[in-house]
Order: structure tokens, then C-alpha cells, then sequence
């Protein structure tokens, strides 16, 4: 019979670079997981990533157990990622801050297909058109 967990806690975290302290540690201590355990199990998952942020969902079981599953960057650390910006745009479409390819754009939209609920390529990069038009970001042809 599988466990059924008590808690599900989400968090953002670097790739590779997990630590005992805020954030995991402040969300993991009060739910009894050992944050130092977590640490060194996400940051051996995650090595081949490092400089992404991570989504990463925590199931926690009634033993103090736990499992994780690590997601797909946010669309938006792809989308500044790709345009090469630190920010996206203050005023949001209406400042244009950098650019996107097609490719690149197709890209993102492949990488994030499996968190999207989208049902082609097509449709996912429209998606991810809709974000980075609200960054600020245009996409270029």
C-alpha cells in the first residue's frame, strides 16, 4: 500500500546549491524533515543544471519521510535566460527590454511541454509567446 502524504510543500530552489537554510530549511524544520538530508539528495539529483531555479514539490509522509519531484524551470527564468536580461520589462510589454528567436522560442516551449498543459509544440509556444510579450521580451522572426 503506498504512504499517503500529510504534507506538500513547493519551493524554488537553485540547481545544485540546496542548503539547510532559508528557504528549505525554515519550510522543512517546522514539518520535521531533515533539511540536511533533503539538501544532499536534491543537489546529487540536480547537479547537471546548475545556475537554473528549480520548482521542486516535497511530499512529506507521516514517518518524516519524504520524496521529491523536481519540475522544469519557470518560463520566465527560461525566457531571460534565452534574451540574455537580468530583468524583464518595469512597465511590462510596453518597455521592450530584449529578444527572442523562433528557435529559442520553440526551445522553451519544448522544454517546459511537460508542465504545460498544452497540446502540441504549437500551442506551448504560444504559451510561453504570451509570458515573454508580457516581459517585455519580443520574438523576433
Amino acid at each position: 500500500m503506498a504512504k499517503e502524504a500529510v504534507k506538500v510543500i513547493k519551493l524554488q530552489v537553485p540547481a545544485g546549491r540546496a542548503t539547510p537554510g532559508p528557504p528549505v530549511g525554515t519550510a522543512l524544520g517546522p514539518a520535521g524533515v531533515n533539511s540536511q538530508e533533503f539538501c544532499l539528495k536534491f543537489n546529487e539529483a540536480t547537479k547537471d543544471k546548475m545556475g537554473d531555479i528549480l520548482p521542486v514539490v516535497i511530499s512529506i509522509y507521516e514517518d518524516r519521510s519524504f520524496d521529491f519531484k523536481v519540475k522544469t524551470p519557470p518560463a520566465a527564468f527560461l525566457i531571460k535566460k534565452y534574451a540574455k536580461v537580468e530583468k524583464a520589462g518595469a512597465k511590462g510589454r510596453t518597455e521592450k527590454v530584449g529578444s527572442l528567436t523562433r528557435a529559442q522560442l520553440r526551445e522553451i516551449a519544448e522544454i517546459k511541454a511537460v508542465d504545460l498543459n498544452a497540446y502540441s509544440i504549437e500551442n506551448a509556444m504560444k504559451t510561453i509567446e504570451g509570458t515573454a510579450y508580457n516581459m517585455g521580451i519580443e520574438i523576433k522572426d
